[in-house]
């Protein structure tokens, strides 16, 4: 686990980790997709400092190669599926912040079998659901900011076989696993995927961008912000409407909103329209160098 200050992990085209650093994924995120993030007020320096010990000690497991551990039966060294991002943050809170009802998956009944493993994997959306639930419950507050996509991004990934320019990459916010996980780009129509987006945008207070003209961070404040029981009370009873009207393919409005915008049952799209466009970016910030990606 590395510690990327959050200023670096979304804007910045370098990277203090050095060659290993990618590009779009662990650093400079908003010039390959929106990144929502979730604010939590109140947390207590000790539960804090816990989380960090943990951490510090999974660095330590994965170190000496520990074979086993009581967060995870297999060697710990990153596995798409059974120790990701999302299993390994969940695991900090279970097992560093005593979150002893927080739900971790554990694929390692099918930890050889791709597909079944897949059912049982950990995924990022859906954890932070579930820890927004436990947040709650401890009384802390919440609310959402996106960080938009810069849209002019001309960059295209040297280690993808298929070369895309990052502007048009899809951002894909979910994914819960659901019947439509693998779903075509904005096709979310599963109740849990439409919850947790309604949810996000529900508590959602700011939006940050970057003014591609300008090169300066625009804040824009987006007035929804409501308090985290309401705003899954709201969710709850639009992703079931909209879900049910997604499958039956009734051509109406949708009832919820997502930060990209309203969700358009007219063409089956559950998860909005097109992300907002920013403006044209300065030629010196739509593409990185390769010196600076570390590539």
């Amino acid at each position: 686990m590395t510690a990327i200050p959050k200023k670096e992990y979304l804007f910045q085209t370098s990277s203090h980790p050095g060659d290993t650093a990618q590009f779009g994924l662990d650093f400079g995120e908003i010039y390959k997709r929106s990144v929502i993030g979730v604010r939590v007020y109140g947390v207590p320096q000790i539960e804090k400092d816990k989380l960090v010990a943990f951490f510090k000690r999974l660095n330590d497991d994965y170190s000496r190669r520990a074979s086993k551990t009581e967060y995870h039966g297999h060697e710990i060294v990153y596995d798409y599926m059974n120790l990701n991002c999302a299993k390994t943050i969940g695991a900090g809170f279970k097992y560093g912040g005593r979150y002893a009802d927080l739900d971790v998956k554990s694929g390692a009944l099918f930890y050889r079998v791709e597909a079944l493993a897949a059912l049982h994997a950990d995924l990022p959306t859906e954890m932070a659901i579930k820890l927004m639930k436990e947040w709650d419950a401890r009384g802390y507050r919440m609310d959402a900011v996106l960080y938009g996509k810069y849209a002019g991004s001309t960059y295209m990934d040297p280690h993808e076989e298929v070369k895309v320019a990052f502007k048009d990459l899809p951002n894909r916010f979910p994914s819960v696993l659901s019947f439509d996980f693998r779903a075509e780009d904005g096709r979310y129509e599963d109740y849990d995927n439409l919850f947790a987006m309604y949810l996000l945008y529900n508590l959602g207070k700011y939006g940050v961008k970057v003014n591609g003209q300008t090169g300066s961070l625009e804040l824009e404040k987006l007035g929804r912000n409501l308090p985290y029981a309401r705003a899954v009370e709201i969710a709850q009873a639009d992703a079931k409407e909209d879900s049910n009207g997604f499958l039956a393919r009734i051509l109406q409005p949708a009832r919820g909103r997502t930060f990209d915008g309203v969700a358009d049952r007219s063409d089956s799209m559950g998860s909005s329209g097109p992300v907002p466009q920013m403006p044209p970016p300065k030629a010196s910030a739509a593409q990185a160098p390769a010196s600076q990606t570390g590539r």
